[in-house]
């Protein structure tokens, strides 16, 4: 068994997808229209067949409480694993990312917070 999808609810859809591929370099890989949302996922450039996630609309109205209370607790909604978080930072806040949690290491691994601008944080990490 291998992890096919995962979601991230996001506040708009092409805000969302102008950052996960301009600033983050996923890649769109499908876009269907569903009434007024879509089902919009994104991949890595680097394995194009691998987990893709879903950009998701946050309209369910326990959904808005839940990723206040993550940001408000400093608590990522998702996990990206990069081959060096301090380089990935710099080239993050070059394209106008914004960190809530600068490079921190611990022992073996270091990670980063950003804010997605579409209502979560995210976390950059690497294990050495």
């Amino acid at each position: 068994m291998k992890i096919h999808l995962t979601s991230v609810f996001v506040d708009d859809q092409d805000k969302a997808l102008r950052f996960y591929t301009d600033v983050l370099g996923f890649v769109k890989k499908t876009e269907v229209p569903l009434g007024k949302d879509r089902w919009l996922t994104v991949v890595s450039a680097e394995d194009p067949d691998g987990t893709e996630l879903l950009l998701e609309p946050d309209g369910h109205p326990a959904v808005k409480p839940y990723k206040a209370a993550l940001v408000k607790d400093g608590i990522p909604a998702a996990s990206f694993a990069v081959d060096d978080v301090h380089a990935e930072f710099d080239r993050l806040r070059e394209l106008g990312a914004h960190f809530t949690k600068e490079p921190l290491e611990m022992g073996p691994v270091t990670t980063a917070v950003l804010d997605d601008t579409c209502g979560n944080l995210i976390q950059i990490v690497h294990s050495k």
